[in-house]
């Protein structure tokens, strides 16, 4: 049984797309994740670079748990630029 990916390697660039409800949902999350850390850092800060002090490391482990659950359930991504007539359409399943 071939597993269902969520997001599918993008075809300019390098990185994925969400192709399922569960990959838009977790992309989603994701965003309103760093809205809310932004905001709650955001309040307590008493300068532009204090805030960005306390976002960063925050940002990026958010980051990190989205880009491991991009690998797990997603294509292997490679650099590409365009569609080769060996690829497989991403419509099939």
């Amino acid at each position: 049984m071939e597993k269902r990916l969520w997001f599918r390697r993008k075809t300019y660039g390098w990185g994925w797309t969400p192709v399922t409800w569960e990959g838009w949902f977790v992309m989603l999350l994701y965003a309103l994740i760093l809205v809310s850390i932004f905001r709650s850092v955001d309040l307590g800060s008493h300068s532009g670079s204090d805030t960005l002090i306390n976002f960063a490391p925050r940002f990026l482990l958010v980051t990190l748990g989205f880009y491991i659950v991009c690998t797990i359930t997603g294509e292997k991504p490679k650099w590409q630029w365009g569609r080769k007539h060996t690829d497989a359409p991403h419509d099939e399943r």
